[in-house]
């Protein structure tokens, strides 16, 4: 079964699953493994995948630009999944589906090969220090992973305002010699839901500039 949420079941800040709208958020323990990741939506368009979609700020404004494409968000916090799937359900978004789960294991155990157009991986946590450093997303061996998922051309596109995960980015994608084999460098340019002066358009991008931080933006391409 799939649930999501509707905004006037508030209760302290909180958003209650409801069936008001069946269309939106995934509900995984009803999905077999690897999933129908085309059948979660209406439309048979290519499928890009945000890793930490948050309160679903670019989700929503980059799906918005481009009802052509099927964009799936993953986000681990309660309150921001909560508050992602009521706001692309008020909005009536058909090419948005949201999924709360560890975005590694899911991509590992049910994302199919080859499926998925595009990952979007924006300010992902860098886990600074030292004994955590395991559970970051750019890892050679989670790369792995996402290069088996992604299509023929495919893209990987992330920006961070943390200077030591930009390095680690760069080493697993461009010096990994398994996965830069596998890819090519190109330019990063601002999405459609960016504003002027930014690059991505997230809540925690302009969270950043207004706190004079620099951003640091990296785009690679399956070769095949």
């Amino acid at each position: 079964m799939i649930v999501t949420l509707k905004s006037e079941t508030r209760k302290q800040g909180e958003y209650v699953l409801t069936r008001a709208h069946d269309d939106i958020a995934i509900d995984l323990d009803k999905m077999l493994s690897p999933i129908d990741l085309q059948g979660l939506f209406t439309s048979g368009g290519p499928v890009h995948v945000e890793v930490g979609s948050g309160t679903g700020t670019f989700l929503l404004h980059q799906a918005q630009a481009h009802p052509e494409l099927n964009f799936l968000g993953i986000e681990w916090a309660n309150k921001y999944y909560q508050y992602s799937v009521d706001r692309m359900c008020r909005w009536q978004m058909a090419n948005v589906r949201v999924l709360r789960t560890d975005a590694r294991d899911f991509i590992r155990c049910y994302l199919p090969e080859g499926s998925v157009e595009a990952f979007h991986v924006y300010f992902p946590d860098p886990w600074p220090k030292k004994r955590h450093q395991k559970r970051r997303f750019f890892s050679p061996g989670n790369i792995g992973h996402v290069l088996r998922c992604l299509s023929s051309k495919g893209q990987i596109r992330t920006a961070t305002d943390h200077k030591d995960y930009y390095q680690v980015m760069r080493e697993v994608l461009l010096e990994e010699p398994d996965i830069a084999a596998q890819l090519e460098e190109i330019d990063f340019f601002p999405t459609d839901a960016a504003d002027p002066g930014e690059w991505v358009g997230s809540n925690f991008e302009r969270k950043y500039i207004k706190q004079g931080r620099s951003i640091q933006t990296l785009a690679v391409r399956k070769r095949c």
